[in-house]
């Protein structure tokens, strides 16, 4: 056969392959208001930098007549690329091939990626858009899906994984998401659940529609699975390229580190307007993280998901660090069942890939109430205790007002090792607030006045002199509990100054195969 005529074949393959399931379904793709799977890599990729691998595998199903429907890449494209000059694997499904469904085939190309990854020491991101498992293969496709879970796990805390969901993720298909370390979704038109509507109508007699079951707004409210949603596929996969600008390749790297015109000797003035006179006034701790980070700039994770506690990622003098911090303007910022499970989460990934966390306390203790006992909420919030106790990166605090009762301990406190722990002049560590506390150690006195009508002015006094004794920074700064009580200005400076000391920190626990936190 002549060298033009094997070209041609060839070219031709690869422009059956890049046409998926045909001009018609991509059509309809697009009639859907949803992009291809090559579109998405374009927009996810740094220009011309994609490489295809296994353009060309089939399915090898006989069953039901398959062996006469093939498709060039059995439904997902698979490779690499750059993100910011930076190497990430890539797998995008491709719904208009069998409904991006996931045969034996099609599994073994997602798994060649992922091994490739995990040996580059480079991020994989996966864009999921499939109908689930193809039916026709039956165990293969299972075993398939399974490959690709013992990946996922394999590579936790080795390189990032980074799940976006595009479509339909249902079934076995939605545990590979589950695993990885963070979950995109689009607004009205990515779905996630185990079982679909009609399942649960027939098994529960329950009506509820694929929106209400498992869109983005239930799972970034409601069951907290997904960590970022966006308007559209575009400004979706714009926010993952900004998200991998905060990470490392891989556990054995440091983030990268970007360029800032903010000085790191700034002053933060702004921080005085922020916090109020009264201990009891709810104010937006966003306002502080702003005032403090490189040029306001907060990359803020679970933004609609227990709203009581802030997590996310900044840069302070150009490099990354992962920040944690109660909200007083929600829940008053007590910790909750669901605050704790999505602290620990990030805690252990930041810490998994050499983040340095910086945390800001402002917490009246755990939210008190029955649901919570019921829920679990003392093993739910030794998540949280764990995940910064293991932390060996290193690890700044800074409590803005209130530090009460165990949630104090909990928050990276000193005595979880915490190196550097701050506070302001308006901090209040004790083990309870003052209205509580005098209830307890001032009995008598509030009983007498109780008799002499006294009882309003007799509390104010006392919770003044609780106020006076306890209720302030510095009994903790006495005992050493407290490196420096600072002033709020000057947050930013004592950070960056605290980081670059602690650049070559070097912290080794005993040696075990892993610890048993209390999932």
């Amino acid at each position: 056969m002549p060298f033009q005529t094997k070209l041609a074949e060839l070219n031709e393959r690869k422009r059956l392959s890049e046409l998926g399931g045909g001009e018609e379904r991509i059509a309809k793709q697009h009639a859907s208001g949803k992009l291809t799977a090559r579109e998405r890599l374009e927009l996810l990729l740094d220009p011309g930098s994609f490489v295809e691998l296994d353009q060309f595998v089939q399915h090898r199903c006989t069953d039901f007549d398959m062996q006469n429907q093939k498709f060039l890449g059995d439904g997902v494209v698979t490779g690499y690329g750059t993100v910011h000059g930076r190497t990430i694997f890539v797998f995008s499904q491709d719904f208009t091939v069998f409904g991006g469904s996931l045969s034996g085939a099609h599994a073994t190309k997602i798994c060649k990626v992922m091994d490739l990854a995990v040996k580059a020491g480079a991020p994989i991101v996966g864009l999921n858009d499939s109908g689930g498992a193809r039916i026709q293969e039956g165990v293969e496709s299972l075993g398939g899906y399974a490959e690709i879970f013992w990946r996922n796990t394999q590579a936790s805390g080795v390189i990032p994984q980074i799940s976006v969901i595009l479509g339909p993720c249902a079934g076995g298909a939605v545990y590979s998401p589950a695993i990885t370390d963070f979950i995109f979704m689009v607004e009205g038109s990515s779905y996630l659940f185990v079982t679909g509507p009609d399942v649960i109508k027939t098994v529960t007699h329950e009506d509820v529609t694929k929106e209400a079951l498992g869109g983005a707004e239930t799972h970034s409210e409601k069951s907290g699975v997904t960590h970022f949603v966006l308007p559209s596929e575009q400004e979706c996969l714009k926010s993952v390229r900004e998200l991998l600008a905060y990470l490392p390749a891989n556990n054995l790297d440091l983030p990268p580190k970007s360029s800032t015109a903010d000085p790191a000797d700034r002053l933060c003035p702004e921080i005085e307007s922020v916090l109020p006179d009264s201990a009891n006034k709810p104010y937006d701790m966003l306002g502080i993280l702003r005032s403090v980070i490189d040029d306001g700039l907060f990359f803020e994770v679970h933004a609609g998901y227990a709203k009581n506690l802030v997590i996310g990622f900044a840069r302070l003098a150009g490099k990354t660090v992962g920040i944690v911090g109660n909200q007083p303007s929600h829940l008053a910022g007590c910790l909750d069942i669901d605050a704790s499970v999505k602290g620990a989460r990030f805690v252990r990934f930041c810490d998994s890939f050499n983040i340095p966390l910086i945390t800001f306390v402002d917490v009246p203790g755990f939210l008190p109430g029955t649901q919570q006992e019921y829920g679990g909420i003392i093993k739910h919030g030794a998540k949280l205790l764990y995940a910064f106790a293991e932390a060996t990166v290193p690890k700044l605090t800074v409590i803005t007002r209130k530090a009460y009762g165990g949630a104090y301990d909990v928050m990276a406190s000193k005595h979880i090792r915490a190196d550097f722990n701050f506070a302001y002049p308006t901090a209040e560590i004790a083990v309870m607030g003052p209205e509580g506390a005098i209830n307890i150690l001032y009995r008598k006195e509030i009983a007498a006045a109780e008799k002499a009508g006294t009882v309003v002015e007799e509390r104010a006094r006392l919770v003044d002199l609780y106020r006076r004794t306890f209720a302030n920074p510095y009994k903790a700064a006495e005992l050493g509990y407290i490196d420096e009580v600072i002033h709020p200005t000057d947050t930013r400076r004592r950070l960056i100054t605290s980081l670059r000391t602690l650049e070559g920190k070097r912290e080794r626990g005993p040696s075990r195969k892993h610890g048993n936190i209390p999932l």
